[in-house]
C-alpha cells in the first residue's frame, strides 16, 4: 500500500493519480468548444455503464440532486407513490417526494434485507385496491448503510407486471458502474448515479438518464423546479453545454476515470469488484465479526458488519485512523452499532488484505483476542477463488502521490 491512508469508505473513493492530475488542469470556456466536446465523449460513453440509449445529462451536485431532479421533474403533488426502503438512503428518496407534495407510502425492509418482489407487488396492488395507484416506485439498487444491493431487475419485473404504468426511478449512486445494472432491458425508468463512487473522481458532479416513458412524465410534471430542470439540461447538452456553470475541474476527472474504466472494461470491473467484496466478508469473519447483510444480497461495493461486543465505534475509528486506515461509522438507527468497510472505484483486493491487516492489529489493541494473520489468510483466500485471473489493473488504478 503506497498511500499513507486506506480511505475504505464507500465515498468519496480514492483517487488514480491519472485523475487527481486530470482535475488539476487549467480552466477552459465551458461554453467553448473544448468543453463541448468533453461533454460530448463523457455522456456517449456513460451510456456503456447505464447500459442504455437515452441520453445521460450531467449535473453539478451530489448524487442527492441527481435524486431530486427525478422527482421534481416526473412527478407532481398529490401522485401515489411507493418507495421501497432498505436503510438511510431509500429512507432520503421518500423524504424528497414528501417535501415535494407526493403521497409516499413506504415498504420497509429490516435493516440487512433486501426487498422481496412479491412483497412489493402485494403492496402495489394494496395502493391500487384503496385507490391509490402508484404513480411511480422508488428503488435503491444498492444501500450503503446497510451494505445490501437489491434484486433490482426482479423487482423491476414485479412493478411491470402489478403496476404497469408506475415509474420505476432508480437510486443507483453507489452501485452503477461496479455492479451489473442494465437500464433498458430492466425497463427501469429514471437512473442516477454520482462521480464520487465507481467512476473514481472527487464529488461534484451526478448524472441521469431518463427513459422515454420518463420524459413523457416530464411534460405533465407540475412539481416546481428551476436548477434540476432537466428539459434545460437537455436542450442545453443539444449545444453541448450546461443549462448553469459546471464543475469544470470534476469534469476533467470525469473524462480521465471513464478513459481507464473503459481500457479495464465492465466484465473486468464487475469481477473485481466481487472479489474486494468476497475478500472483505471472508476477512471480517475470521475476526469473529457478525455481517449485517444477507449473504445472498449482500453488497459488493461496501459491506457492513456489526461492533464487536465491548468496542466502541468511537474507540475502533480512532486506532485505526491512527494506523492508516479509515473506516465508516454507521448511519441512522445503527449509528454506534456497525461499522462499514468500502470496496468501490480504484480499490484492489491486494487492498481489501491490507485493510483487514490494519484492522486485526487495531482490534488486538483493543483488546479482542485476535488469531495473528487469520483475516488477511482468509480474505486473500476469497478473493483468490472470486479472482478469475484478470480483475487486478494495477497500473490502471495506481493511487501513488
Amino acid at each position: 500500500m503506497s498511500d499513507p491512508v486506506q480511505l475504505r469508505i464507500p465515498g468519496p473513493t480514492p483517487l488514480p493519480e491519472t485523475v487527481r492530475e486530470a482535475g488539476s488542469r487549467q480552466m477552459v470556456n465551458h461554453r467553448g468548444p473544448e468543453f463541448k466536446e468533453l461533454l460530448g465523449r463523457v455522456t456517449t460513453a456513460m451510456k456503456k455503464g447505464f447500459r442504455t440509449e437515452s441520453e445521460v445529462l450531467i449535473i453539478t451536485s451530489s448524487g442527492t440532486g441527481a435524486l431530486e431532479a427525478a422527482v421534481v421533474n416526473t412527478l407532481s403533488p398529490g401522485d401515489s407513490v411507493l418507495s421501497v426502503n432498505i436503510g438511510v438512503f431509500g429512507d432520503r428518496f421518500a423524504k424528497i417526494c414528501r417535501a415535494y407534495g407526493a403521497d409516499v407510502t413506504t415498504l420497509a425492509v429490516e435493516h440487512g434485507k433486501a426487498a422481496d418482489p412479491s412483497d412489493v407487488g402485494a403492496q402495489l396492488r394494496e395502493m391500487a385496491a384503496d385507490g391509490k395507484p402508484a404513480v411511480a416506485v422508488l428503488v435503491t439498487f444498492n444501500e450503503t448503510s446497510t451494505g445490501v444491493t437489491n434484486p433490482l431487475e426482479e423487482i423491476a419485473q414485479q412493478i411491470h407486471h402489478d403496476a404497469p404504468d408506475a415509474l420505476i426511478l432508480v437510486d443507483a449512486v453507489s452501485g452503477l458502474g461496479a455492479i451489473p445494472l442494465e437500464m433498458d432491458a430492466w425497463g427501469l425508468d429514471v437512473v442516477t448515479t454520482g462521480s464520487q463512487k465507481s467512476w473514481m473522481v472527487p464529488p461534484g458532479l451526478a448524472m441521469v438518464a431518463l427513459s422515454p416513458r420518463a420524459w413523457a412524465a416530464v411534460e405533465r410534471s407540475t412539481m416546481p423546479r428551476f436548477y434540476f430542470d432537466l428539459k434545460l439540461h437537455r436542450d442545453a447538452m443539444a449545444r453541448g453545454e450546461t443549462p448553469w456553470t459546471p464543475a469544470i475541474s470534476v469534469a476533467f476527472a470525469l473524462d480521465e476515470g471513464i478513459k481507464l474504466i473503459e481500457a479495464e472494461g465492465y466484465p473486468r470491473i464487475f469481477a473485481r469488484h466481487a472479489a474486494c467484496g468476497a475478500a472483505a466478508r471472508a476477512g471480517l469473519e475470521a475476526l469473529g465479526i457478525r455481517l449485517l447483510a444477507d449473504p445472498d444480497v449482500a453488497s459488493n461495493t461496501v459491506t457492513s458488519a456489526w461492533l464487536p461486543d465491548g468496542v466502541e465505534w468511537s474507540a475502533l475509528t480512532k486506532v485505526c485512523r491512527a494506523r492508516g486506515l479509515v473506516l465508516a461509522g454507521g448511519q441512522g438507527q445503527l449509528t454506534g452499532k456497525i461499522f462499514r468497510v468500502g470496496h468501490l472505484g480504484s480499490v484492489t483486493t491486494d487492498d481489501i488484505v491490507r485493510c483487514m491487516e490494519i484492522l486485526e492489529d487495531a482490534l488486538a489493541e483493543l483488546g479482542l483476542q485476535i488469531e495473528p494473520g487469520a483475516s488477511a489468510r482468509a480474505a486473500a483466500q476469497a478473493a483468490a477463488n472470486a479472482n478469475d485471473g484478470a480483475t487486478e489493473r494495477k497500473p490502471v488504478f495506481a493511487t501513488t502521490a
